[in-house]
């Protein structure tokens, strides 16, 4: 039997070699719905089997099921990079495996975790003083943000978002049992302030970079409303939040210094491995206020609010540790390096289809994201992106603006280079051509 160190750097060597060849392969998952599960053993083994037929698995089943998220040519939805010093804090946090319920369980984990977030606020400009944790997704983020919205007015049962915002928002109304009522867009796709009818509301989800076009709401005439009505403002940046780290975009994010609370996702756009989702509140006495309940099991003599007072959840992974590594290894310049060049290859990108004879750009670019489509009907759009899907080569995704089909190019990956970008514009005239 092997040891752990040998399993390990068998491991290791893994996923080295894969992150070397990831560019090669077919970006989407060619595989039928239950496939992979057709494939192996419907019952678990009854004796201990080698890591190393785990690792064979990986490659003879798994990997025709994977969709690789950590290619340089994936430009669907938000594309992402799990870089290399958050994989490798991933395996420290595992072996940690620090269970964060109270301080005194994991005091390095909650301390860390107040400081990182302490570090990003101000890499991305948010104001000092800000309360800041870790959740796993963006979607318990405003789950999470809208609990504490209702509770600070709670004879208010309406939220109010564009109708652009994320369907995290619908999702998070529902289960809160909130009216989500849709503010119709300009036509930039940016909420309209003037429509806000706020009597009824508790809460306003402004979203800067929203999920079809990365539009930007204008927060600052939001901001205004929602401070008349005594209304909570949280604002949606998952995805865009990141941007704010380079000074020349931070005009995209006025007024999120005046929101009750935002959201940022790391695990987007700087380099940090699913999951990592970053919250801020400048009112965290609400937050603890509708969260905290520690059991008598749970209590301890240090005058220490534990981070699982400001959330639903008990227990919490060592986030921090991946986030603060990524912050360390890469650092304010690195991150800004990145993020400026998907700007750059994403403008690149935007020009080309402006140049082309036949095709069309349909939404402003603030960001990484360029929507598009080829003058034609819906079902050809759509069909022309399924065959640029099916060629492997690379992976976009659509969206409807204003009614109509909508294909999306999204740059976020540390891997990409122009090149790549310059094939999925190959491609894209190239399966045109073959309509």
């Amino acid at each position: 039997m092997s040891t752990f160190r040998e399993d390990g750097a068998a491991a290791l060597e893994w996923v080295a070699s894969y992150l070397e060849g990831v560019r090669e392969r077919p970006v989407l998952a060619r595989v039928e719905p239950g496939a992979i599960r057709a494939a192996l053993p419907s019952s678990p083994p009854d004796d201990p089997e080698p890591f190393a037929a785990v690792l064979e698995d990986l490659d003879a089943v798994l990997l025709p099921g994977t969709t690789h998220w950590q290619s340089p040519r994936f430009f669907a939805y938000f594309a992402t990079t799990g870089s290399e010093p958050s994989v490798l804090a991933e395996l420290l946090i595992a072996g940690l495996n620090q269970v964060g319920i109270l301080w005194r369980t994991s005091p390095a984990l909650q301390e860390l975790e107040e400081l990182t977030l302490d570090w990003l606020a101000q890499l991305l400009g948010l104001p000092a003083g800000l309360h800041g944790h870790i959740e796993d997704t963006a979607s318990t983020s405003t789950l999470v943000a809208l609990a504490a919205a209702r509770h600070a007015r709670p004879g208010r049962r309406v939220v109010l978002c564009s109708e652009h915002a994320h369907s995290s928002v619908e999702k998070a109304a529902r289960l809160l049992e909130l009216e989500l009522r849709k503010v119709p867009v300009d036509e930039a796709f940016r909420l309209r302030a003037e429509l806000l009818e706020l009597d009824e509301a508790c809460a306003v989800v402004a979203t800067i970079g929203t999920t079809s076009s990365t539009s930007v709401d204008p927060v600052p005439a939001i901001a205004d409303r929602c401070a008349e009505a005594g209304a909570w403002l949280h604002v949606d940046a998952a995805y865009a939040g990141a941007a704010a780290v380079c000074p020349e975009l931070r005009d995209r994010f006025a007024g999120w210094e005046r929101a009750d609370s935002v959201v940022v996702n790391p695990h987007k756009w700087l380099g940090v491995t699913m999951d990592c989702s970053t919250l801020w509140t400048r009112r965290p006495d609400v937050f603890r206020d509708a969260f905290s309940l520690v059991p008598e099991y749970l209590r301890a003599a240090e005058e220490v609010a534990s981070l699982s007072e400001y959330t639903q959840v008990l227990g919490r992974r060592f986030r921090a540790l991946k986030l603060w590594a990524v912050l360390r290894c890469l650092g304010r310049s690195g991150l800004q390096e990145r993020i400026r060049e998907h700007v750059r290859l994403a403008r690149l990108f935007e020009g080309w289809v402006r140049e082309e004879p036949g095709w069309e750009v349909v939404a402003p670019r603030p960001f990484s994201v360029v929507c598009f489509r080829r003058e034609g009907s819906d079902e050809e759009n759509e069909r022309l992106l399924e065959r640029v899907n099916a060629s492997g080569e690379v992976f976009l995704s659509h969206t409807r603006l204003g009614g109509r089909y909508v294909l999306r190019l999204a740059v976020g990956s540390f891997r990409t280079t122009e090149d790549d970008v310059r094939l999925a514009w190959d491609v894209l005239r190239r399966e045109a051509a073959h309509a």
